[in-house]
């Protein structure tokens, strides 16, 4: 009995795309991945709460690539971009120290193009997402519209070992350094505070390091709430091109209230990077502060980064601020506002001096 017309052409179609899969099947086996003869790009393994996310990759070169995971952690996807040193193939009985790079608000894992001193040919780089608005924290609210927000979980507890597993690292706290500028300035100061254990050098570029500051306070409400135009209003940003910081999500969202009335703001004061209590952690940790004061945002990180220094003075901690004022001390690029024309030239400025200190404990 002959099939109707209709089941014959989807018995032909079915016969052809079983065919043609069975190609593509022979041909992938037949034909090497691309770069498979070149390319020396280290395999990733999931794990850690972290799942790679299939043709998410980026391969700019063999020392330069992005991994593209997710993680129940935070609502994803979410990109972690690697530098490797020149030599990290070449070498592989060789492990080599990490640094961690936090990026600020709003953002991305490839703002790390702008600071050619941390693609060193002495240690690993290592650039995990933060969100636009990340904050570098578990938020309390984890119901909004930006869904899970654990970042803090997310980078300490699944990012770090995961790379400690997938590349030769030095997996310890003597070769591992957290950096960031910006909300990633004091995202790296309290991650180097709540896991001493894991970074024994800290760089922190133009942070709000003072949650007892209200202009803090009021940054970080102004990126929930999504107003660049109250942020752009205490920058030096061009007119037009204040960036957006994503879905409006409550003002408590990341700390709760910020208001210190019968305890109500006691998430802020216990992630307060400036806090004494949390300071005293560093008493073993390299710390390096950077901060211009040239615009109205550098006033407040000035400000910042000198409570924090006075701090750690007074608990006889050692540490190094760089204050580069108008920027001339810096750079001729620099003017001292809160740019990577300035951020560039810090960081060339710490580069070989972590490294240094890396080799020193090796």
């Amino acid at each position: 009995m002959t099939p109707p017309p209709s089941r014959a052409r989807h018995r032909v179609r079915r016969a052809l795309s079983t065919a043609a899969a069975a190609v593509a099947v022979l041909g992938a086996l037949a034909v090497p991945p691309a770069h498979a003869g070149a390319s020396q790009v280290p395999v990733f393994r999931d794990g850690f709460g972290l799942t790679q996310v299939a043709d998410g990759s980026v391969v700019r070169s063999d020392t330069d690539f992005t991994l593209t995971v997710t993680s129940a952690e935070v609502t994803g996807p979410h990109r972690i971009r690697v530098f490797l040193p020149s030599g990290y193939a070449a070498d592989p009985g060789r492990r080599w120290p990490v640094t961690y790079f936090l990026h600020g608000g709003p953002g991305t894992v490839d703002d790390v193009a702008a600071v050619p001193a941390l693609r060193s040919d002495d240690m690993i780089t290592v650039v995990p997402d933060g969100g636009r608005k990340g904050w570098y924290a578990d938020w309390v609210m984890q119901n909004t519209a930006l869904g899970a927000a654990d970042w803090e979980t997310f980078h300490l507890e699944q990012v770090v070992p995961f790379i400690d597993a997938n590349l030769r690292t030095a997996p310890d706290r003597a070769h591992r350094a957290v950096s960031g500028l910006s909300m990633g300035g004091s995202g790296a100061l309290h991650y180097a505070e709540a896991r001493p254990d894991l970074f024994g050098h800290v760089a922190a570029l133009s942070g709000g390091l003072d949650f007892g500051m209200a202009e803090f306070r009021a940054a970080v409400l102004a990126t929930e709430l999504n107003l660049p135009g109250a942020w752009c209003a205490i920058s030096s940003a061009a007119p037009g091109t204040c960036a957006d910081y994503g879905p409006y999500v409550d003002s408590d969202a990341v700390f709760g209230s910020p208001y210190p009335v019968l305890g109500a703001d006691r998430v802020w004061k216990a992630y307060d990077p400036a806090a004494p209590a949390n300071l005293s952690r560093l008493a073993n940790t390299g710390i390096t502060l950077y901060t211009g004061d040239n615009d109205l945002i550098e006033s407040y990180t000035a400000r910042a980064a000198h409570t924090v220094k006075a701090r750690l003075d007074q608990l006889g901690i050692a540490n190094r601020l760089v204050d580069y004022g108008n920027g001339a001390s810096l750079s001729p690029a620099c003017n001292g506002g809160h740019t990577y024309a300035c951020w560039a030239p810090a960081f060339a400025d710490w580069v070989p001096r972590v490294t240094a200190a890396f080799a020193a404990a090796a």
